[in-house]
């Protein structure tokens, strides 16, 4: 196994354990937390989220959906509270998602979910001081695929059912920020230059979310926003712009490439940033001076798009 592939097992393993932690303490970063809210009705442990929410604040404040990643299969809100936790202190109300995850809940489980959510936090963010019209949908790694399908239903009429409802409720970004994304699921075949640890890593990822299936492609394609963002139209609703990041030794940094030329295609507001020896979700170890840098570059998009 070379250092690559050691890398990847121990980050893997330091965020499995990054989820086993106790509870954040509020008082720690001066935030106040509202935890596992149903976002449908019976919610079960899959369909909650956690609400983050600088502490005192009293003007309504952006609001940020975040999507955690792991492969569409691992992990959940608990394992990504600091991702979320640092939108919060840089001024914003979090709203912070479970999902469905594969095998057992294969697409379009995760997009439906990520969908009810935002369409949750559509009807409730005021409750919680957050101003929907000023509003990020963030994610990284799988959580960044879910973003952009949510950015791209928002902005055009789909036959998914889930994206239907998204598109009639009206509710479009103001940016959107899939980081390190994995965002073409199709084609796992593409990595063929990659290690064999990294190759099978992402067969097994592509066949647990986008198993065989007699479904119509129709009902498919937004399992690769990517994809669909390649050959779309122009957008029935401007894009929101978007800001993606990705390590320099990221084995699907390619996929943050491409959507920079899909969006120049369509004449969205975008940057994509590469970070030179950063490996994926990089920006998850915020203690490194890369992980510094990409937030204070995201943060800076974020606050010149909202314009405060």
């Amino acid at each position: 196994m070379n250092a690559y592939a050691r890398m990847m097992r121990g980050a893997e393993a330091l965020a499995r354990g990054l989820g086993r932690l106790p509870p954040l303490r509020p008082e720690r970063h001066d935030l106040e937390i509202t935890r596992d809210v149903p976002y449908l009705d019976g919610g079960d442990r899959f369909r909650r989220l956690d609400v983050y929410r600088p502490r005192g604040a009293r003007e309504p404040l952006p609001a940020v959906l975040y999507l955690h990643g792991g492969g569409f299969q691992f992990f959940d809100k608990s394992s990504h509270w600091s991702l979320a936790a640092r939108f919060a202190r840089a001024g914003a109300v979090v709203f912070n998602a479970n999902y469905r995850l594969a095998p057992a809940h294969p697409y379009p489980a995760a997009a439906e979910d990520a969908a009810a959510a935002l369409l949750w936090l559509a009807r409730h963010a005021e409750r919680y001081g957050a101003d929907p019209t000023r509003l990020v949908v963030a994610g990284e790694s799988a959580g960044a695929n879910l973003s952009l399908a949510l950015a791209v239903a928002a902005c055009w009429r789909r036959p998914e059912p889930w994206a239907g409802a998204v598109f009639d409720a009206g509710l479009v970004p103001r940016v959107v920020l899939p980081a390190c994304g994995f965002l073409d699921v199709t084609r796992p075949e593409r990595f063929a230059a990659a290690h064999p640890f990294v190759r099978e890593r992402i067969r097994v990822i592509c066949a647990a979310y986008l198993p065989a299936s007699g479904e119509p492609e129709a009902q498919r394609e937004l399992a690769s926003p990517l994809l669909v963002l390649e050959r779309a139209p122009a957008p029935e609703r401007p894009f929101p712009a978007c800001f993606a990041i990705a390590g320099g030794r990221d084995p699907v940094r390619e996929d943050s490439l491409r959507l920079g030329r899909a969006l120049a295609r369509l004449g969205v507001p975008h940057e994509v940033r590469l970070y030179p020896g950063g490996l994926h979700a990089f920006h998850a170890y915020g203690l490194t001076r890369l992980a510094r840098e990409a937030w204070a570059d995201q943060l800076g998009f974020v606050r010149a798009q909202l314009g405060r």
